[in-house]
């Protein structure tokens, strides 16, 4: 075979691995044989007439890289043809649907959460999908803390402002803020007042005696008591004169309606604060209001013309129509949408406050909590949040974003933007010898722009490289590696560096076609007199793992919240960094 012919054989295996990886990361780790032979003739177009020469070249490659793992892939094609993984960006936004009976400058929505933690990705859905219909409306968004329940569903001081920041750096902006543990005469008042429309009363059935009524669908015997007389009561169980569980104030229903819980709903009941204060009014009250009668009055006297919600609330809104009615007020527009959930992350408020009691963690911006600072510490951008809500849209059926959807839109969204460092875990000394003039390493910066730091490596200068590529190295039969950058080295022999384990290396050779020659692999390094400490946060599930990498000091210039990327580890958050040592968060590969 003359060198010429050899030489379109390496050609086209090496550019059918190429579009093998890369079709196989678009295919769950799966390339297809046709995709890739068509790419390989569109790159080599003079192999056409002899295509069949080539195919079990080509299949044989595709298997290859078929029998590697997504992670192994991707390491792979990012660190040979990084500029292959830049996904092109849709030449136009998915819109948003036009809301229901809404006219421009006279849409109010309102974003309500309930104080007793911070919000999530779920969460961020509804807060979102109100900002942008009211933007996209010219109206006017409501913030609202729903927080009448101080036994149950206690406030957590800390949660109003947690959630402001949150929807702050969600680029949420409201124009009005209210809390409706500060609007409780407001609700006294439409409660006196639905009592005298007949709408309400006073039933002091104990719960258990009341329930044997209602799934009966049998009247309780207070539910015909005069006006005066539930009048009189309800500024009763103001004056504290009943204690708790002893009366509720109740809407009257459709006492046959199918779904028991509508049935005469409680509006108002008695909580004892002295036992659970409330962490804004103290023990100022004792008769609250449930969240359908706060909510359902707030949503008419803020003029709110549109909420948007999870399906869940259905019964909610069926609920508190039966108020609307009494009251002779018109229901808002109601748009009920599918759960958001996202695989592989704890998005349950009891769950994350279990972690946090049992193993101390940070309550809100754990990176294996769903809450929205957790993800922003994972270094997942609002960009991201903002794409998969705005895809998920206003649909009824639930969504459930998997871990790699999410990456793979927050990948595309840092990759042009993240500088590029190299990093080694459990490090080992190499020594490089048989360096006769002085070698230079142009590491770039960022794979699409012009600069690159630069390293000077003259004979007996020390390198760190990782234990892992070590080990892979004295089991090889040359044990060559090209540093990246640099140039091609020999592992020769151990030695001793400063009373600990290192290696000999010496240099075999300086282009990279000589180390594709060897399938000699790429190696990060880190070089002994430009180094620093990082120690690397990695959440999975319910878990962390820490680890310890050595990295170019040169990263300790970027700034805490940048997100960067490790050559072979993946994308990072910078935490912190204290005395030249960063702190990190792993965000993905």
């Amino acid at each position: 075979m003359s060198s010429q012919e050899k030489s379109l054989l390496d050609r086209v295996r090496e550019t059918a691995f190429k579009h093998a990886l890369v079709n196989a990361v678009k295919h769950e780790g799966k390339a297809d044989f046709k995709a890739v032979v068509s790419k390989v003739i569109g790159e080599i177009p003079e192999i056409r007439s002899r295509i069949k020469e080539f195919i079990d070249l080509i299949k044989g490659t595709i298997e290859e890289v078929n029998k590697l793992s997504i992670e192994d892939q991707l390491k792979i094609i990012r660190e040979n043809w990084p500029e292959l993984l830049e996904e092109k960006r849709e030449a136009k936004e998915k819109e948003l649907p036009p809301l229901p009976n809404a006219e421009k400058g006279r849409v109010v929505t309102r974003f309500a959460p309930n104080p007793d933690y911070t919000i999530h990705l779920g969460n961020a859905r509804p807060a979102l999908l109100s900002y942008w219909y009211a933007e996209l409306y010219n109206g006017a968004m409501i913030l609202r803390f729903e927080d009448t329940d101080p036994r149950i569903k206690s406030p957590y001081p800390e949660a109003y402002t947690m959630i402001k920041d949150a929807l702050k750096w969600l680029g949420v902006k409201w124009d009005k803020e209210y809390i409706q543990s500060l609007r409780m005469n407001i609700f006294y008042n439409v409660a006196r007042e639905l009592i005298s429309r007949g709408g309400a009363y006073i039933d002091t059935c104990p719960d258990k005696e009341f329930r044997l009524y209602r799934n009966a669908g049998k009247a309780c015997p207070h539910r015909n008591t005069s006006v005066e007389e539930n009048l009189e009561k309800f500024d009763k169980m103001l004056e504290g004169h009943y204690g708790e569980g002893e009366a509720v104030l109740r809407v009257k229903t459709d006492l046959q309606h199918p779904d028991p819980s509508v049935r005469d709903w409680v509006a108002f009941r008695v909580i004892d604060t002295s036992k659970t204060p409330h962490p804004v009014t103290g023990e100022k009250y004792i008769v609250w209001p449930t969240y359908n009668f706060a909510a359902g009055v707030d949503d008419y006297l803020m003029g709110v013309t549109h909420v948007l919600r999870a399906k869940e609330h259905i019964s909610n809104t069926v609920k508190q129509k039966y108020l609307y009615q009494h009251m002779g007020w018109k229901y808002p527009e109601t748009i009920h949408f599918g759960r958001l959930s996202l695989e592989g992350v704890i998005l349950s408020k009891s769950k994350m406050r279990k972690l946090v009691k049992e193993q101390g963690i940070s309550p809100y911006d754990d990176p294996r909590l769903g809450t929205i600072n957790g993800l922003r510490r994972r270094g997942i951008l609002r960009e991201t949040i903002w794409k998969i809500v705005k895809e998920v849209g206003i649909k009824p059926i639930d969504a459930k974003i998997s871990l790699v959807n999410l990456y793979a839109i927050n990948r595309v969204l840092v990759d042009p933007v993240a500088n590029r460092y190299m990093g080694v875990e459990e490090p080992v000394p190499v020594i490089l010898k048989d360096v006769k003039e002085e070698l230079r390493a142009q590491i770039p910066i960022h794979p699409s722009r012009p600069e690159h730091y630069e390293y000077r490596i003259l004979d007996g200068s020390v390198i760190h490289i990782s234990s892992k590529d070590l080990g892979t190295l004295l089991q090889s039969e040359h044990k060559t590696f090209r540093a990246m950058g640099l140039a091609n080295f020999t592992i020769t022999e151990p030695t001793i560096l400063d009373g600990k384990p290192a290696f000999i290396a010496r240099l075999h050779s300086i282009s990279q076609e000589d180390a594709r020659k060897l399938n000699a692999p790429i190696i990060q390094w880190v070089s002994n007199d430009e180094k620093t400490d990082l120690f690397l946060l990695i959440p999975s599930g319910s878990e962390t793992r820490e680890a310890r990498l050595l990295v170019e000091k040169r990263i300790i210039n970027e700034k805490p919240d940048s997100i960067v990327q490790l050559y072979r580890v993946g994308f990072i958050r910078i935490d912190a960094i204290k005395e030249e040592k960063v702190i990190a968060v792993f965000s993905h590969e």
